[in-house]
């Protein structure tokens, strides 16, 4: 009995291992594509009200003239925590070329205190968002994929350039996309 319960802990525990060194949810690496692979950022998505952790909302559609990175995480997904400093580097080396990375936290359970400390202890310095589980499926039928980390790139008119699920490959070629879209 005793023999049985450790191999399940074992199970368990090579599971989490491997889910967190592949990404969260079942992720797996979708490179950037060329404009026009993706459809238009849909109305619903760039009109949908958003909640920063100060209480304000604000929509996308408020950043067109912007280039705009929409990060979809959660604080416990590993792959997520891996590519904040990344997202950090971009916000600092691109932000005066108006580019804006924003963090949509997709965990209903989280709420502004918890997700405002995780933003404090990463020192991430773009704004940490929360939204309704409706717009997280609306994101998810773009990407065809339910998992995080997602990063959807927008251009400044607001029409999507790339969808980038997963860690490690995926974020460099995103980081290679932004930088090419706002100029290095």
């Amino acid at each position: 009995m005793q023999s049985n319960s450790k191999k399940i802990i074992l199970f368990l525990v090579l599971s989490i291992i491997i889910s967190v060194i592949s990404a969260c949810s079942g992720t797996t690496a979708t490179p950037a594509v060329k404009q026009g692979d993706y459809p238009p950022a849909p109305t619903n998505l760039m009109q949908a009200s958003l909640t920063k952790l100060d209480g304000s909302s604000f929509k996308l559609n408020d950043y067109r003239g912007k280039v705009l990175l929409v990060n979809v995480w959660a604080t416990w997904c590993g792959p997520c925590r891996q590519e904040i400093p990344e997202l950090i580097e971009l916000q600092n080396k691109h932000k005066a070329k108006g580019f804006e990375v924003i963090g949509l936290n997709v965990d209903e359970g989280e709420d502004a205190e918890m997700i405002k400390d995780f933003g404090k202890e990463f020192n991430v310095n773009y704004d940490l968002v929360r939204g309704e589980s409706e717009l997280f499926r609306e994101f998810y039928q773009i990407s065809k994929k339910d998992a995080i980390p997602q990063s959807f790139l927008i251009d400044r008119e607001g029409k999507l350039l790339g969808v980038f699920v997963g860690g490690g490959s995926a974020l460099k070629k995103l980081i290679v996309s932004v930088d090419k879209v706002v100029g290095s």
